[in-house]
């Protein structure tokens, strides 16, 4: 799988979904864990849970994660907790959505501190952040699927293992390390473990409306990992998010 568009939906089971949809270079990396008990119980509950509720995102885009943003081009993580749960939002990238899709206020928030860290960034009109994960920015929720209209619901059937290898995969590959954005308590525990001497790990307040104004507007986040890219890669090494404009 090497295209971001998975060409036969029809096609699509959840036994073969990963063979199917996810990035070659994201599975050969992640194949260990597709043997282990706790996948295989997963895989089990999304087959149940689909025959008789709807979930998000649609299954083609469950991993679309991970064929915008291939291994080997990751640059920045930036953590988000479950995909949003009602119809037309989630569609694999955390805290992103489609067109026409509303701007959720969660992303409005981190636009906020994308004008206030990035010179020329101004306020897209779109919730859609595909520009940016094309750009090396992997938006990656711990929990890859949620039963429509219940938050949280699929956060402890397993999901957290997979993520947390996709990060272990990320922030240990042979190189000089990436940029990791953990925003609120959930994002932060996954980070537990990560070597913080090669990789930058940058924490604060989530930009929900709750707790934005406790930490997360202010946190010159992007403006951060822009310098340590650059310093750390030479000069063309930081993000162009101005790529949403």
């Amino acid at each position: 799988m090497t295209t971001e568009t998975v060409e036969d939906v029809s096609a699509l089971t959840w036994d073969t979904l990963e063979e199917q949809t996810m990035g070659a270079d994201w599975r050969e990396a992640l194949a260990p864990e597709f043997s282990k008990a706790y996948f295989k119980t997963l895989k089990s509950f999304l087959k149940v849970e689909a025959k008789s509720n709807k979930i998000f995102p649609p299954m083609k885009d469950i991993y679309s994660w991970s064929r915008l943003t291939p291994l080997n081009e990751v640059k920045v993580v930036i953590l988000g907790q479950d995909p949003y749960h009602d119809d037309g939002q989630a569609h694999g990238l955390a805290f992103s959505v489609l067109p026409p899709t509303k701007t959720p206020p969660s992303l409005r928030n981190i636009y906020k501190q994308l004008a206030a860290d990035i010179p020329g960034f101004k306020i897209p009109k779109s919730g859609d952040l595909s520009p940016l994960a094309r750009q090396g920015v992997l938006w990656l929720n711990t929990a890859l699927t949620v039963k429509a209209h219940a938050a949280n619901s699929h956060q402890k059937k397993g999901w957290l293992n997979l993520t947390t290898a996709a990060l272990r995969a990320v922030t240990s590959r042979p190189s000089k390390g990436v940029v990791v954005m953990a925003w609120g308590k959930n994002a932060q525990a996954l980070c537990s473990g990560v070597d913080d001497k090669k990789n930058l790990i940058l924490q604060s307040a989530h930009p929900s409306p709750l707790s934005a104004s406790r930490g997360f507007l202010g946190n010159e986040h992007f403006k951060k990992a822009n310098e340590w890219l650059r310093e750390t890669y030479g000069e063309d090494g930081g993000v162009d998010w101005t790529v949403l404009n």
